[in-house]
């Protein structure tokens, strides 16, 4: 059965982070998804508007949410990186194909969570945390890295969401913040260790840059003992 295609309209367009845009667009009429799935965006090459691929990005909305919201992280020179920064604007339409992806959680579950996402990473937990921290009891938390103050975004509505939630914790690692940051200084996986010393009831989830989701796959399994079974991992481009 194809997967269905829709027309969408772009809401804003605004820089949020170092290279970080954020990106809201209309919620197509029929259009449903699971918190943690993706959509392909058609993207035109600035030399050629005939020219078209497409790019893949995590939604950051919940299904809940009247319009879709994404953040999609620049490439220097992408196809994505420059519809978005030279063409992409308010009142454009753009075509989108979706929703797919099987980065979603268990409902069935009852295992404690641990989310863990570098960069735009964090973009399906933005998703799901709503969906379920009104309903589920375990412990829930999200490591999200990045590489100084400067890159972080989001910051604040995710420690709203700890502040509100009794099992909801946010840690927030940087490898390379300025000299006044008083938080965890290094990578993702140089934290985990200081959060989890047991692993027998997880649920380990990760995104991220590829490189950084297979050396933490690695590390799940042969280091933390994570059954595979409970390893869900997703690396975008």
């Amino acid at each position: 059965m194809p997967v269905p295609s829709f027309i969408t309209t772009c809401k804003k367009n605004e820089r949020i982070a170092n290279d970080i845009y954020e990106i809201v667009f209309e919620k197509p009429e029929g259009f449903t998804f699971k918190a943690g799935q993706y959509i392909l965006f058609d993207v035109p090459l600035m030399e050629n508007a005939n020219d078209i691929q497409t790019r893949a990005f995590s939604i950051a909305s919940s299904p809940k949410e009247d319009d879709l919201l994404f953040a999609m992280k620049l490439k220097p020179g992408g196809r994505a990186s420059r519809w978005i920064v030279e063409q992409l604007k308010p009142g454009m339409s753009a075509r989108m194909q979706g929703p797919f992806g099987r980065f979603v959680l268990d409902p069935a579950s009852d295992k404690e969570l641990l989310m863990i996402g570098t960069s735009t990473g964090v973009a399906p937990y933005r998703s799901q945390l709503p969906m379920i921290l009104p309903t589920i009891k375990q412990r829930i938390d999200l490591i999200f890295g990045a590489r100084s103050e400067d890159d972080l975004f989001w910051k604040e509505p995710l420690e709203n969401l700890a502040k509100q939630s009794e099992n909801f914790f946010l840690h927030i690692a940087l490898s390379k913040p300025s000299g006044t940051w008083k938080g965890h200084t290094g990578r993702v996986q140089t934290l985990v260790p200081l959060i989890v010393k047991d692993f027998s009831n997880k649920s380990v989830y990760i995104c991220g840059s590829p490189d950084m989701t297979t050396e933490l796959k690695k590390t799940a399994l042969e280091q933390w003992g994570v059954e595979k079974q409970n390893l869900h991992v997703e690396g975008y481009i």
